[in-house]
């Protein structure tokens, strides 16, 4: 019976290691989430700013074409001054 006694405490001290090392899987699970959600976030604001980009570059591009149309109004008001004079 101190066998079987010895045998239920070593069993008992691996299930405490096997626990150890699943608690210790379980942190380092948790770090690679919290990692991968900085990624993520880091991923978004990126995004956010790209976005931001890109409105800015379309903003300049009428902004480019109303210039284009008001240089057109002017040559054409120039040819019609100069057919009038």
């Amino acid at each position: 019976m101190s066998f079987l006694g010895l045998d239920n405490t070593i069993n008992d001290i691996r299930n405490s290691i096997d626990g150890i090392n699943n608690a210790i899987c379980g942190i380092k699970n948790a770090i690679y989430g919290i990692n991968n959600s900085i990624y993520g976030i880091n991923n978004a604001l990126y995004c956010i700013v790209n976005s931001i980009n890109t409105f800015q570059n379309a903003i300049n591009g009428i902004n480019n074409s109303l210039y284009c149309i008001w240089n057109a109004i002017n040559g054409i008001n120039g040819i019609r001054n100069a057919i009038i004079s």
